[in-house]
Protein backbone atom coordinates (compact mmCIF):
# COMPACT_ATOMS: atom_id res chain seq x y z
CA UNK A 1 0.00 0.00 0.00
CA UNK A 2 2.49 2.43 0.80
CA UNK A 3 4.47 1.52 -1.77
CA UNK A 4 1.89 2.53 -4.36
CA UNK A 5 0.83 5.47 -2.50
CA UNK A 6 3.54 7.40 -4.43
CA UNK A 7 2.83 6.38 -7.62
CA UNK A 8 -0.74 7.73 -7.02
CA UNK A 9 0.47 11.13 -5.94
CA UNK A 10 2.61 11.65 -8.40
CA UNK A 11 0.14 10.70 -11.11
CA UNK A 12 -2.17 13.03 -9.55
CA UNK A 13 -0.15 15.50 -9.40
CA UNK A 14 0.77 15.86 -13.09
CA UNK A 15 -3.10 15.20 -14.22
CA UNK A 16 -3.59 18.31 -11.76
CA UNK A 17 -1.30 20.05 -13.52
CA UNK A 18 -2.49 19.30 -17.04
CA UNK A 19 -6.04 20.10 -16.02
CA UNK A 20 -4.85 22.91 -14.36
CA UNK A 21 -3.30 24.55 -17.28
CA UNK A 22 -4.98 27.88 -18.07
CA UNK A 23 -5.42 30.52 -21.19
CA UNK A 24 -2.08 29.37 -22.54
CA UNK A 25 -3.67 26.14 -23.63
CA UNK A 26 -5.62 28.28 -25.56
CA UNK A 27 -2.11 29.76 -27.14
CA UNK A 28 -1.08 26.15 -27.80
CA UNK A 29 -4.36 25.55 -29.84
CA UNK A 30 -3.86 28.60 -31.46
CA UNK A 31 -0.68 27.82 -32.55
CA UNK A 32 0.09 24.42 -33.17
CA UNK A 33 -2.20 23.48 -35.29
CA UNK A 34 -1.74 21.09 -38.49
CA UNK A 35 -0.66 24.78 -40.03
CA UNK A 36 2.30 24.57 -37.71
CA UNK A 37 3.03 20.86 -38.35
CA UNK A 38 2.33 21.44 -42.06
CA UNK A 39 4.99 23.94 -41.65
CA UNK A 40 7.63 22.34 -38.96
CA UNK A 41 7.90 18.74 -41.26
CA UNK A 42 8.16 20.32 -44.60
CA UNK A 43 10.72 22.58 -43.17
CA UNK A 44 12.26 19.21 -41.55
CA UNK A 45 12.48 17.15 -45.06
CA UNK A 46 13.52 20.35 -46.91
CA UNK A 47 16.11 21.80 -45.01
CA UNK A 48 16.41 19.37 -41.75
CA UNK A 49 16.97 21.25 -37.99
CA UNK A 50 18.13 25.08 -40.18
CA UNK A 51 14.93 27.06 -39.80
CA UNK A 52 15.00 26.04 -35.82
CA UNK A 53 16.19 29.41 -34.82
CA UNK A 54 13.28 31.03 -36.09
CA UNK A 55 10.85 28.73 -33.95
CA UNK A 56 13.53 29.71 -31.32
CA UNK A 57 12.82 33.78 -31.52
CA UNK A 58 9.24 33.90 -32.64
CA UNK A 59 8.99 31.44 -29.25
CA UNK A 60 10.69 34.15 -27.50
CA UNK A 61 8.60 36.94 -28.35
CA UNK A 62 5.13 34.95 -28.11
CA UNK A 63 5.99 34.84 -24.84
CA UNK A 64 5.97 38.25 -24.56
CA UNK A 65 3.69 39.20 -26.52
CA UNK A 66 1.42 36.88 -24.16
CA UNK A 67 2.71 38.32 -21.51
CA UNK A 68 2.35 41.88 -22.26
CA UNK A 69 -1.57 41.59 -23.54
CA UNK A 70 -2.39 39.24 -20.61
CA UNK A 71 -1.09 42.26 -17.86
CA UNK A 72 -2.61 44.87 -20.41
CA UNK A 73 -6.31 42.69 -19.57
CA UNK A 74 -5.45 42.48 -15.61
CA UNK A 75 -4.66 45.63 -15.19
CA UNK A 76 -7.80 47.67 -17.06
CA UNK A 77 -10.32 45.19 -17.49
CA UNK A 78 -10.01 45.63 -21.21
CA UNK A 79 -9.72 43.69 -24.52
CA UNK A 80 -7.48 44.37 -26.98
CA UNK A 81 -9.55 46.11 -29.78
CA UNK A 82 -11.87 47.44 -27.77
CA UNK A 83 -8.82 49.06 -26.42
CA UNK A 84 -7.73 50.27 -29.72
CA UNK A 85 -11.41 51.70 -30.29
CA UNK A 86 -11.56 53.44 -27.49
CA UNK A 87 -8.12 54.85 -26.95
CA UNK A 88 -6.34 55.35 -30.12
CA UNK A 89 -8.05 58.18 -32.67
CA UNK A 90 -7.89 55.85 -35.64
CA UNK A 91 -8.77 53.37 -33.79
CA UNK A 92 -12.31 52.13 -34.86
CA UNK A 93 -10.35 51.47 -38.63
CA UNK A 94 -7.48 49.77 -37.41
CA UNK A 95 -9.48 47.35 -35.60
CA UNK A 96 -11.71 46.73 -38.18
CA UNK A 97 -8.63 46.31 -40.47
CA UNK A 98 -6.91 43.77 -38.03
CA UNK A 99 -10.58 41.75 -37.86
CA UNK A 100 -10.59 41.48 -41.72
CA UNK A 101 -6.77 40.15 -41.92
CA UNK A 102 -6.88 38.19 -38.86
CA UNK A 103 -10.29 36.25 -39.81
CA UNK A 104 -8.86 36.12 -43.46
CA UNK A 105 -5.43 34.25 -42.45
CA UNK A 106 -7.64 32.20 -39.60
CA UNK A 107 -10.67 31.01 -42.37
CA UNK A 108 -7.94 29.80 -44.80
CA UNK A 109 -6.11 27.84 -42.17
CA UNK A 110 -9.60 26.30 -41.21
CA UNK A 111 -9.73 24.95 -44.59
CA UNK A 112 -6.35 23.10 -45.01
CA UNK A 113 -6.55 22.49 -41.06
CA UNK A 114 -9.88 20.51 -41.91
CA UNK A 115 -8.81 18.65 -45.02
CA UNK A 116 -5.45 17.85 -43.58
CA UNK A 117 -7.62 16.06 -40.68
CA UNK A 118 -10.22 14.52 -43.04
CA UNK A 119 -6.65 13.10 -45.44
CA UNK A 120 -5.47 11.79 -42.12
CA UNK A 121 -8.69 9.90 -41.28
CA UNK A 122 -8.89 8.67 -45.08
CA UNK A 123 -5.47 7.20 -44.84
CA UNK A 124 -6.24 5.34 -41.23
CA UNK A 125 -8.91 3.76 -42.99
CA UNK A 126 -7.14 3.27 -46.26
CA UNK A 127 -4.34 0.42 -44.44
CA UNK A 128 -7.44 -0.94 -43.02
CA UNK A 129 -9.90 -0.95 -46.20
CA UNK A 130 -8.16 -1.47 -49.14
CA UNK A 131 -11.54 -0.49 -50.88
CA UNK A 132 -11.59 3.11 -50.22
CA UNK A 133 -8.67 3.94 -51.94
CA UNK A 134 -10.93 5.07 -55.06
CA UNK A 135 -13.15 6.77 -53.35
CA UNK A 136 -10.94 8.86 -51.47
CA UNK A 137 -12.40 12.05 -53.07
CA UNK A 138 -16.10 11.09 -51.15
CA UNK A 139 -14.99 9.55 -48.19
CA UNK A 140 -12.44 13.21 -47.30
CA UNK A 141 -15.17 15.15 -48.01
CA UNK A 142 -18.06 13.13 -46.07
CA UNK A 143 -15.43 12.86 -43.20
CA UNK A 144 -15.10 16.80 -43.84
CA UNK A 145 -18.07 17.42 -43.35
CA UNK A 146 -18.93 15.18 -40.34
CA UNK A 147 -16.06 17.10 -38.32
CA UNK A 148 -17.14 20.35 -38.61
CA UNK A 149 -20.65 19.28 -38.20
CA UNK A 150 -19.63 18.03 -34.78
CA UNK A 151 -17.72 20.80 -33.76
CA UNK A 152 -20.03 23.53 -34.92
CA UNK A 153 -22.73 21.76 -32.66
CA UNK A 154 -20.36 21.42 -29.94
CA UNK A 155 -19.69 25.51 -30.03
CA UNK A 156 -23.35 25.56 -29.82
CA UNK A 157 -23.44 23.96 -26.15
CA UNK A 158 -19.81 24.87 -25.16
CA UNK A 159 -18.50 27.65 -22.58
CA UNK A 160 -14.95 28.90 -22.21
CA UNK A 161 -14.12 25.53 -19.45
CA UNK A 162 -15.59 23.55 -21.43
CA UNK A 163 -13.23 24.27 -24.67
CA UNK A 164 -10.48 24.51 -22.07
CA UNK A 165 -10.65 20.96 -21.46
CA UNK A 166 -11.43 19.21 -25.15
CA UNK A 167 -8.41 21.39 -25.92
CA UNK A 168 -6.28 19.90 -23.02
CA UNK A 169 -7.37 16.57 -24.45
CA UNK A 170 -6.33 17.11 -28.22
CA UNK A 171 -2.38 19.27 -27.11
CA UNK A 172 -1.81 16.20 -24.68
CA UNK A 173 -2.66 13.55 -27.09
CA UNK A 174 -0.71 15.45 -29.89
CA UNK A 175 2.31 16.39 -27.65
CA UNK A 176 2.84 12.59 -26.52
CA UNK A 177 2.31 11.59 -29.94
CA UNK A 178 4.98 13.60 -31.55
CA UNK A 179 7.39 12.77 -28.45
CA UNK A 180 6.51 9.14 -29.05
CA UNK A 181 7.40 9.72 -32.58
CA UNK A 182 10.59 11.40 -32.09
CA UNK A 183 11.78 7.76 -29.99
CA UNK A 184 11.95 6.27 -33.18
CA UNK A 185 13.41 9.06 -35.72
CA UNK A 186 15.93 11.36 -34.30
CA UNK A 187 17.99 14.45 -36.26
CA UNK A 188 22.09 14.32 -35.82
CA UNK A 189 22.58 16.41 -32.58
CA UNK A 190 24.94 18.70 -34.61
CA UNK A 191 21.91 19.54 -37.15
CA UNK A 192 20.19 20.82 -34.00
CA UNK A 193 23.31 22.96 -33.11
CA UNK A 194 23.48 24.20 -36.64
CA UNK A 195 19.89 25.02 -36.27
CA UNK A 196 20.10 27.63 -33.60
CA UNK A 197 22.41 29.74 -36.26
CA UNK A 198 20.48 32.61 -38.15
CA UNK A 199 20.10 31.55 -41.90
CA UNK A 200 17.45 31.32 -44.58
CA UNK A 201 17.21 28.43 -47.21
CA UNK A 202 18.90 30.03 -50.10
CA UNK A 203 16.27 27.77 -52.57
CA UNK A 204 12.66 28.26 -54.06
CA UNK A 205 10.07 28.07 -51.12
CA UNK A 206 12.62 29.09 -48.53
CA UNK A 207 11.56 32.45 -47.83
CA UNK A 208 7.70 31.22 -47.63
CA UNK A 209 8.41 28.44 -45.18
CA UNK A 210 10.24 31.61 -42.87
CA UNK A 211 7.42 33.43 -43.47
CA UNK A 212 5.24 30.33 -42.61
CA UNK A 213 6.83 29.57 -39.27
CA UNK A 214 6.82 33.33 -37.92
CA UNK A 215 2.96 33.35 -39.14
CA UNK A 216 1.98 30.21 -37.37
CA UNK A 217 3.96 30.67 -33.91
CA UNK A 218 3.89 34.14 -33.70
CA UNK A 219 -0.47 34.19 -34.48
CA UNK A 220 -1.69 37.47 -34.05
CA UNK A 221 -5.03 35.65 -33.22
CA UNK A 222 -3.20 34.26 -29.81
CA UNK A 223 -2.10 37.67 -28.50
CA UNK A 224 -5.79 39.31 -29.68
CA UNK A 225 -7.66 36.76 -28.18
CA UNK A 226 -5.63 36.40 -24.65
CA UNK A 227 -7.78 39.04 -22.89
CA UNK A 228 -10.40 37.25 -23.78
CA UNK A 229 -9.00 33.80 -22.97
CA UNK A 230 -7.78 35.67 -19.45
CA UNK A 231 -11.16 37.24 -18.09
CA UNK A 232 -13.34 34.28 -19.44
CA UNK A 233 -10.76 31.85 -16.91
CA UNK A 234 -12.06 34.48 -14.08
CA UNK A 235 -8.69 35.82 -13.65
CA UNK A 236 -7.81 40.04 -11.50
CA UNK A 237 -5.04 41.72 -11.17
CA UNK A 238 -4.63 39.70 -8.21
CA UNK A 239 -3.52 36.92 -10.75
CA UNK A 240 -0.69 39.07 -12.35
CA UNK A 241 1.74 36.38 -11.23
CA UNK A 242 -0.29 33.80 -12.64
CA UNK A 243 -0.75 35.17 -16.19
CA UNK A 244 3.20 35.48 -16.49
CA UNK A 245 3.62 32.22 -15.65
CA UNK A 246 0.80 31.17 -17.74
CA UNK A 247 2.60 32.88 -20.84
CA UNK A 248 5.96 31.48 -19.99
CA UNK A 249 4.95 27.81 -19.68
CA UNK A 250 2.59 28.40 -22.88
CA UNK A 251 5.55 29.65 -25.10
CA UNK A 252 7.88 26.63 -24.14
CA UNK A 253 5.45 24.38 -24.62
CA UNK A 254 4.87 26.04 -28.26
CA UNK A 255 8.46 25.38 -28.58
CA UNK A 256 9.14 21.90 -27.48
CA UNK A 257 6.31 20.19 -29.63
CA UNK A 258 6.96 22.20 -32.32
CA UNK A 259 11.07 21.82 -32.46
CA UNK A 260 9.96 17.88 -32.34
CA UNK A 261 7.67 17.96 -34.86
CA UNK A 262 10.08 19.03 -37.14
CA UNK A 263 12.94 17.09 -35.82
CA UNK A 264 10.76 13.78 -36.27
CA UNK A 265 10.33 15.10 -39.99
CA UNK A 266 14.39 15.99 -40.53
CA UNK A 267 15.26 12.47 -38.81
CA UNK A 268 12.75 10.81 -40.98
CA UNK A 269 12.29 12.22 -44.25
CA UNK A 270 15.56 14.74 -44.85
CA UNK A 271 18.44 11.89 -44.47
CA UNK A 272 16.22 10.10 -47.05
CA UNK A 273 16.31 12.81 -49.37
CA UNK A 274 12.69 12.96 -49.73
CA UNK A 275 10.57 15.51 -49.52
CA UNK A 276 7.06 16.31 -47.85
CA UNK A 277 4.18 17.21 -50.76
CA UNK A 278 1.27 14.89 -49.65
CA UNK A 279 -0.54 13.87 -46.19
CA UNK A 280 0.16 10.87 -46.52
CA UNK A 281 4.17 11.72 -46.99
CA UNK A 282 4.12 12.81 -43.55
CA UNK A 283 4.46 9.48 -42.04
CA UNK A 284 4.89 7.10 -44.40
CA UNK A 285 8.42 7.06 -44.46
CA UNK A 286 8.33 6.25 -40.78
CA UNK A 287 6.97 2.64 -41.52
CA UNK A 288 10.61 1.36 -42.61
CA UNK A 289 12.28 2.12 -39.36
CA UNK A 290 9.32 1.71 -36.99
CA UNK A 291 6.67 -0.33 -38.44
CA UNK A 292 2.69 0.41 -38.73
CA UNK A 293 2.97 1.49 -35.12
CA UNK A 294 4.82 4.75 -35.47
CA UNK A 295 2.66 5.34 -38.72
CA UNK A 296 -0.42 5.43 -36.65
CA UNK A 297 0.77 7.39 -33.53
CA UNK A 298 1.86 10.15 -36.11
CA UNK A 299 -1.28 10.58 -38.03
CA UNK A 300 -2.99 10.36 -33.95
CA UNK A 301 -0.54 12.94 -33.22
CA UNK A 302 -1.11 15.20 -36.43
CA UNK A 303 -4.70 14.75 -36.15
CA UNK A 304 -4.98 15.48 -32.44
CA UNK A 305 -3.33 19.09 -34.03
CA UNK A 306 -5.53 19.52 -36.41
CA UNK A 307 -8.79 19.05 -33.76
CA UNK A 308 -7.16 21.03 -31.06
CA UNK A 309 -7.31 24.08 -33.72
CA UNK A 310 -10.54 24.16 -34.90
CA UNK A 311 -12.17 25.45 -31.73
CA UNK A 312 -10.23 28.51 -31.64
CA UNK A 313 -10.29 28.77 -35.34
CA UNK A 314 -14.14 28.81 -35.76
CA UNK A 315 -13.87 30.86 -32.68
CA UNK A 316 -11.94 33.67 -33.96
CA UNK A 317 -13.95 35.72 -35.47
CA UNK A 318 -16.89 35.67 -32.96
CA UNK A 319 -14.15 36.41 -30.48
CA UNK A 320 -12.45 39.69 -31.96
CA UNK A 321 -15.81 40.75 -33.32
CA UNK A 322 -17.19 40.92 -29.71
CA UNK A 323 -14.25 42.53 -28.34
CA UNK A 324 -14.08 45.18 -30.32
CA UNK A 325 -18.26 45.80 -29.50
CA UNK A 326 -18.17 45.57 -26.16
CA UNK A 327 -15.44 42.94 -24.63
CA UNK A 328 -17.80 40.41 -23.89
CA UNK A 329 -18.17 37.21 -25.88
CA UNK A 330 -21.95 35.57 -25.84
CA UNK A 331 -21.69 32.14 -27.03
CA UNK A 332 -25.36 31.87 -26.97
CA UNK A 333 -26.05 35.01 -29.24
CA UNK A 334 -27.63 34.59 -32.70
CA UNK A 335 -24.40 36.81 -33.84
CA UNK A 336 -22.00 33.89 -32.40
CA UNK A 337 -24.15 31.41 -34.21
CA UNK A 338 -24.34 32.76 -38.00
CA UNK A 339 -20.42 34.16 -37.28
CA UNK A 340 -19.65 30.32 -36.32
CA UNK A 341 -22.18 28.83 -39.31
CA UNK A 342 -20.41 30.82 -41.87
CA UNK A 343 -16.46 29.76 -40.81
CA UNK A 344 -17.87 25.92 -41.22
CA UNK A 345 -18.95 26.89 -44.52
CA UNK A 346 -15.73 28.29 -45.54
CA UNK A 347 -14.15 25.39 -44.26
CA UNK A 348 -15.34 22.70 -46.61
CA UNK A 349 -14.32 25.18 -49.60
CA UNK A 350 -10.85 22.82 -49.40
CA UNK A 351 -12.15 19.48 -49.30
CA UNK A 352 -14.74 20.28 -51.70
CA UNK A 353 -12.60 21.57 -54.52
CA UNK A 354 -10.21 18.34 -53.42
CA UNK A 355 -7.82 20.88 -53.14
CA UNK A 356 -3.91 20.29 -51.82
CA UNK A 357 -4.26 21.08 -48.19
CA UNK A 358 -0.57 21.33 -47.30
CA UNK A 359 -0.27 24.50 -49.90
CA UNK A 360 -3.47 25.75 -48.41
CA UNK A 361 -1.88 25.50 -44.89
CA UNK A 362 1.55 27.31 -45.51
CA UNK A 363 0.06 30.00 -47.82
CA UNK A 364 -2.50 30.73 -44.85
CA UNK A 365 0.36 30.96 -42.25
CA UNK A 366 2.42 33.59 -44.46
CA UNK A 367 -0.91 35.56 -44.85
CA UNK A 368 -0.64 35.75 -40.91
CA UNK A 369 2.11 37.57 -40.84
CA UNK A 370 0.75 40.92 -42.88
CA UNK A 371 -1.69 41.73 -39.73
CA UNK A 372 1.20 40.97 -36.87
CA UNK A 373 3.34 44.61 -37.06
CA UNK A 374 0.17 46.79 -36.04
CA UNK A 375 -1.16 44.21 -33.63
CA UNK A 376 2.14 44.66 -32.11
CA UNK A 377 2.35 48.13 -32.48
CA UNK A 378 -1.02 48.57 -30.55
CA UNK A 379 -0.04 46.84 -27.52
CA UNK A 380 3.08 49.16 -27.15
CA UNK A 381 1.59 52.13 -27.48
CA UNK A 382 -1.21 50.96 -24.64
CA UNK A 383 1.41 49.24 -21.95
CA UNK A 384 3.16 52.77 -22.40
CA UNK A 385 0.48 54.63 -21.67
CA UNK A 386 0.46 55.43 -17.67
CA UNK A 387 -3.25 56.80 -18.13
CA UNK A 388 -4.40 53.83 -19.48
CA UNK A 389 -2.26 51.18 -17.78
CA UNK A 390 -3.21 52.88 -14.22
CA UNK A 391 -0.07 53.91 -13.31
CA UNK A 392 1.35 50.44 -13.66
CA UNK A 393 5.04 50.69 -15.43
CA UNK A 394 6.10 48.31 -18.02
CA UNK A 395 9.18 46.80 -17.65
CA UNK A 396 12.15 47.35 -19.80
CA UNK A 397 12.89 44.23 -20.25
CA UNK A 398 9.15 43.42 -21.50
CA UNK A 399 9.55 46.69 -23.89
CA UNK A 400 12.74 46.05 -25.48
CA UNK A 401 11.36 42.48 -26.05
CA UNK A 402 8.09 44.18 -27.92
CA UNK A 403 10.12 46.59 -30.01
CA UNK A 404 12.44 43.97 -30.89
CA UNK A 405 9.75 41.56 -31.88
CA UNK A 406 8.08 44.87 -33.95
CA UNK A 407 11.50 44.69 -36.02
CA UNK A 408 10.97 41.26 -36.63
CA UNK A 409 7.75 41.30 -37.43
CA UNK A 410 8.88 43.95 -40.33
CA UNK A 411 11.39 41.96 -41.50
CA UNK A 412 9.19 38.81 -41.60
CA UNK A 413 6.29 40.49 -43.57
CA UNK A 414 8.79 42.10 -46.09
CA UNK A 415 10.29 38.82 -46.50
CA UNK A 416 6.72 37.33 -46.57
CA UNK A 417 5.93 39.63 -49.61
CA UNK A 418 9.08 38.62 -51.44
CA UNK A 419 8.25 35.07 -50.76
CA UNK A 420 4.19 35.33 -52.34
CA UNK A 421 6.14 37.50 -55.17
CA UNK A 422 8.11 34.55 -56.30
CA UNK A 423 5.02 32.10 -55.94
CA UNK A 424 2.29 33.77 -58.27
Amino acid sequence: MDATTPNKSFLKKIIAIILGFGPGIFAIGYTIGTGSVTSMIVAGSKFNMQLLWVLLISCLFSGVLMFAYGNYALITGETALYGFKKHFKFGKILAIAIIIGITFGQWNSLMGILGISSNIIFEILAINFKGLIAYKYEVVLITAIIIIVTFYLLMLVGKYTFFEKILVIFVTLMGLSFILSLCFVQPLSIDVVKGLIPTIPDVPGGKMLVAAFVGTTMASATFLSRPLFVKGKGWTIKNLDQQKKDSITAAILIFIISGVIMAVAAGALYYQGKEVSQVLDMANTLEPVAGKWAVSIFFFGALSAGLSSIFPCLLIAPLLIADYQSGELDTSSKQFRIITAVACLVALIGPAFGANPIEIQILSQVFNVFVLPIVILGIILIVNNKKIMQGYKTSIFVNVGLFASLLFACIISYNGILALTEYF
